[in-house]
């Protein structure tokens, strides 16, 4: 999977400030649709208790920074207020510069190879598993903040739509399948007879 750390605004659109996932709290500037200040970090009445964070909640606490920090970089500066589908779609296309998975052009003689005999000069690109656990991360800590759900950006229908379009152009460039395996069902017990009036009567 793409890491999604040490990432640095080369976009001319942005400032030169390195997008670090480890930013100040106090440097953000986020607020929620209704206008009230969003925590950096999730409220909870143990909070004030130290506690050892999983692999996943650590993860979704450096992407949620790290999306923090994009959007203090933003020209102009957004505010998750007025973060919509479409900035995330941007944040999205704005991470390919960091990938490090080789997607084949159309017209390269390994386009649908999945493991290319030689190099080519083919762009690299963030995964598509990458991007669909990301916006997951995203999605779940946009409302743990203390964001609304029929308001969450992460979840808009040209978000998905997006990925969906990454997922199918990235298995033909690839020439892999992202078809999720089946799990075999347990062979259930045939169902037990109900006594014979045989046995009912002796």
């Amino acid at each position: 999977m793409d890491s999604l750390q040490g990432f640095e605004t080369s976009n001319p659109n942005l400032s030169s400030t390195p997008l670090t996932p480890n930013f100040p709290v106090n440097d953000l500037s986020i607020t929620t649709v209704n206008g009230s200040p969003l925590s950096a970090t999730p409220s909870s009445s143990s909070s004030s208790s130290p506690t050892t964070l999983s692999r996943y909640e650590n993860q979704k606490r450096r992407d949620w920074n790290t999306f923090g920090q994009y959007l203090c970089n933003h020209r102009p500066p957004l505010s998750l207020s007025r973060c919509s589908g479409a900035h995330v779609l941007e944040f999205l296309r704005y991470l390919d510069q960091f990938g490090k998975t080789k997607v084949h052009t159309q017209l390269c003689p390994f386009f649908g190879h999945p493991n290319p005999p030689a190099p080519c000069p083919c762009p690299l690109r963030q995964a598509w598993g990458s991007l669909d656990a990301l916006i997951g991360r995203l999605r779940a800590a946009f409302e743990e903040h203390g964001g609304k759900p029929e308001a969450n950006p992460f979840g808009a229908r040209a978000v998905r739509l997006y990925l969906r379009e990454v997922r199918d152009s990235q298995a033909k460039a690839r020439g892999i399948s992202y078809e999720k395996k089946k799990r075999k069902r347990p062979p259930q017990a045939p169902p037990s007879l109900p006594p014979s009036n045989m046995n009912q009567n002796q």
